[in-house]
């Protein structure tokens, strides 16, 4: 049987730690422990933080399958996923930006409580989006969790292409300036009170469709998520291959419930789909 590959654990020292909206907190990690690490190919990369319980002390150096071979499940680190926002393989300096609502949760509490030298290992990067110059138009949208890739997106946004982004935040407090060519249009959808998401389907649901071939952008909260899914897939019958969308989390789920019933969610997302296209 042949051997299987280890998972690259690395080991991030935070640099910089800034509150760069009410609700966003920004980490700029650095130090040797970046040595091998290396992205830019998709503008959705994604690293997998590993967060030790209360009282876990690990053996040096770090081997993450050892851990999960000698510890009992409780001393495991808990894994979060995160965009990666920016990554400078110069200074070798990655930039990750966490949605912080007060002490609920793991990653956004240690984001907003992390101080220049504090470490954090983690697992990556994964990712499969860029925006390609092929398309003629670009569609965008997501929730403050999208929020980091799709600024990352919208700054390698072909030039002399027609672009929309659409981005819900709780309110224009949460707004971000974006990098974004003259091509590029960027809609603030300010949730207020309601759902997350029910405004943002809306926002885009009004969207005066451009004519020619989209490639679409569409991550966030589970159920609106399904809800633009369905408008492209079968309202507007874009090809699947032209379409990124996941639910990065979903409303009353943390991530480890989330990500064990994804792959079912997903399934039924699939089977109502090809029901309704006639498939």
């Amino acid at each position: 049987m042949p051997e299987q590959r280890k998972k690259k654990v690395h080991t991030g020292r935070v640099v910089v730690a800034e509150r760069i909206t009410p609700h966003m907190v920004r980490i700029v990690l650095g130090g040797d422990g970046l040595d091998a690490f290396e992205a830019g190919e998709y503008t959705d990369h994604y690293v997998k933080l590993l967060f030790p319980p209360p009282g876990a002390v690990y053996p040096e150096p770090f081997d993450l399958e050892a851990v999960r071979r000698d510890l009992p499940r409780e001393q495991w680190p808990v894994t979060r996923t995160y965009t990666v926002r920016a990554w400078d393989p110069g200074a070798r300096e990655l930039t990750i930006d966490f949605v912080h609502h007060g002490d609920t949760g793991l990653a956004g509490p240690w984001a907003s409580a992390a101080r220049p030298g504090d470490r954090i290992r983690m697992l990556g990067p994964g990712g499969a989006y860029a925006p390609g110059a092929e398309a003629d138009w670009h569609l965008l949208a997501g929730d403050e969790s999208a929020l980091p890739a799709i600024a990352a997106s919208v700054e390698r946004l072909p030039e002399g292409r027609e672009a929309h982004v659409f981005i819900e935040v709780a309110g224009p407090e949460e707004e971000q300036k974006l990098a974004a060519h003259g091509g590029v249009r960027v809609h603030w959808v300010h949730r207020g009170g309601r759902r997350v998401g029910e405004a943002l389907v809306e926002a885009v649901r009004g969207l005066d469709f451009p004519a020619g071939e989209v490639q679409a952008f569409v991550h966030g909260e589970a159920g609106f998520v399904k809800e633009l899914r369905r408008l492209l897939r079968v309202e507007r019958e874009v090809p699947r291959e032209r379409l990124s969308i996941s639910g990065y989390w979903r409303l009353g789920r943390n991530e480890d419930a989330w990500q064990s019933s994804k792959a079912e969610w997903n399934r039924t997302v699939e089977e109502e789909e090809a029901a309704a296209l006639g498939r």
